[in-house]
């Protein structure tokens, strides 16, 4: 099967050696297999780790002496090694695509840019121009200047984003591992996953498993971005990057390859996608297990009386995640009230709003057309 749009992930541990520098030959295998989709006449897209690690190991060269482990944590050291390292990372890509004749294009990106609707819109726009221009884009993380509140923490989420941005057919996470690992009659975590349709309990604890490879850590990212993905209509591939002709295998539909993720049949519209995901969450909404039903099922909005308490501080039209009682952020969306005045109108009647607040803004506290269901991790 061939596909229109194609969004490509591929992060440090993937592009580095064993020595922990950027490793050009592989850049020009990976350059190689996406020059022949886009001969096929797919867009790819390339969104790319490795900049930090790309500066560390140029600083090191010049300064001729090690960073310490403990400075690379402090975000002031990363996001200079960053600033030192996207020229680098840039370079190594314009001459492995050069060798196809394939132009490429630096886009640098923040939460921020998928949270303002403007910028969310510019972004969308300016990655189509390229991709109508032939223009292969190389996406990263601006670890420069994004701050712990606006980023994005893990170019998972980040591809996640710009393959629901662009449309996109096809999200490809190119790891270090096979795929997501269910445990066996044992318990070890050696059995592949090979598809999955619905990111459902067991899915998201398969993640947390203490035998996967990747950690908690890893493969939690990795569904999120997998949720993001499936609910915009993509499907999405975790696999191990050093596979050869891996992009081509997956693209080509050559066997399973990894662990599939299939999209959800209806997928979410374009305002819907900027609520659950482009927005940061102010707060989260506890809700019983009446309250989740009624939204879950019936599509309903969330009332005062559904409401057991909230956590955060947020104000009115921002947004909240909506958690059950058990802990799993099923939902998101636009509250009309803030945690303050949701404390005191919590389990309440609607009638009972303005006597107890003084005022009613309105009769929910998330009206159904401001409230996407999400299916988050458990936390």
């Amino acid at each position: 099967m061939a596909y229109r749009r194609v969004v490509i992930k591929v992060g440090t541990s993937t592009l580095t050696d064993e020595t922990g520098a950027l490793d050009r030959i592989y850049i020009a295998s990976l350059a190689m297999q996406c020059a022949a989709e886009h001969r096929s006449g797919a867009d790819v897209v390339l969104v790319s780790s490795g900049a930090i690690r790309a500066g560390i190991d140029q600083w090191e060269n010049y300064a001729g002496q090690t960073v310490p482990h403990q400075m690379r944590a402090t975000m002031p050291l990363k996001q200079a090694m960053a600033a030192i390292g996207q020229p680098v990372l840039m370079q190594a890509y314009l001459a492995a695509f050069a060798a196809y004749d394939l132009p490429v294009a630096q886009v640098l990106l923040t939460r921020e840019d998928f949270g303002e609707r403007q910028r969310f819109l510019h972004a969308r726009n300016t990655l189509q121009q390229l991709l109508k221009m032939g223009v292969v884009p190389v996406i990263n993380e601006n670890d420069t200047v994004a701050i712990e509140e606006i980023r994005f923490g893990d170019n998972d989420t980040l591809a996640a984003m710009v393959a629901s941005l662009l449309d996109a057919d096809l999200l490809i996470l190119l790891s270090d591992v096979e795929g997501l690992y269910e445990p066996d009659e044992r318990g070890r975590y050696t059995r592949l996953v090979r598809e999955v349709h619905r990111l459902d309990e067991n899915i998201w604890r398969m993640a947390r498993g203490s035998g996967t490879r990747m950690g908690t850590g890893g493969m939690i990212t990795k569904l999120q971005a997998a949720q993001i993905a499936t609910t915009s209509g993509v499907t999405m591939v975790i696999a191990h990057g050093r596979h050869e002709g891996i992009i081509h295998h997956i693209c080509r539909g050559h066997g399973f390859v990894g662990t599939v993720f299939r999209p959800l049949p209806r997928k979410l519209c374009h305002r819907k996608r900027w609520l659950a995901y482009g927005l940061p969450a102010a707060g989260t909404i506890i809700v019983n297990e009446g309250a989740r039903e009624r939204i879950v099922n019936d599509g309903k909005s969330l009332l005062p009386a559904g409401v057991l308490s909230c956590e955060g501080h947020f104000l009115p039209q921002q947004v909240v995640e909506v958690r059950d009682e058990k802990g799993f952020v099923f939902a998101r969306g636009f509250t009309n009230y803030s945690s303050e005045e949701l404390s005191r109108i919590a389990g309440c009647q609607t009638s009972q709003i303005e006597q107890r607040l003084g005022f009613k803004r309105a009769d929910e506290v998330i009206h159904r057309d401001n409230l996407v269901l999400v299916y988050g991790a458990w936390v």
